[in-house]
């Protein structure tokens, strides 16, 4: 048995043959992850509204993976609250903001290995995430 944070073993497996400088993108029950994520392996985890929630998400890999990067949807206006909630769990790191297209664009290159549809409702609630040394 696997005695670690993430148990799911595709994504252990696509993980694990990631390397620095590659990229994770964990989206939200609204994003179009089929044509917004290139050839990133999708792992489709959404099981009903709301579960998972991307920061259940985010918390579990970042006990797995060292992060150097972050990187958020920027909507016009208020900031959504769930940015602050990235912040803490990845320590009070700073999150890039990327307009909706650029956004899209950055999750369609080929650094993208790994692209991760859960079941969040909340809006803008989609992270891509630069994976750092060890």
């Amino acid at each position: 048995m696997l005695k670690t944070a993430c148990i799911h073993p595709e994504i252990m497996r696509l993980v694990s043959l990631c390397g620095h400088g590659d990229k994770i993108l964990i989206a939200d029950g609204n994003y179009p992850l089929d044509s917004k994520s290139g050839s990133a392996a999708k792992v489709y985890l959404g099981l009903t509204s709301g579960i998972p929630e991307v920061t259940q998400v985010l918390e579990v890999l970042s006990e797995v993976v060292n992060f150097e990067k972050a990187e958020v949807m920027v909507p016009t206006g208020e900031q959504p609250p769930i940015f602050a909630e990235f912040q803490n769990i990845l320590g009070g790191m700073d999150l890039g903001g990327l307009e909706r297209q650029e956004f899209y664009d950055a999750c369609c290159k080929p650094n993208v290995r790994l692209a991760i549809f859960t079941g969040e409702k909340r809006t803008f609630a989609n992270i891509l995430l630069t994976i750092g040394v060890a």
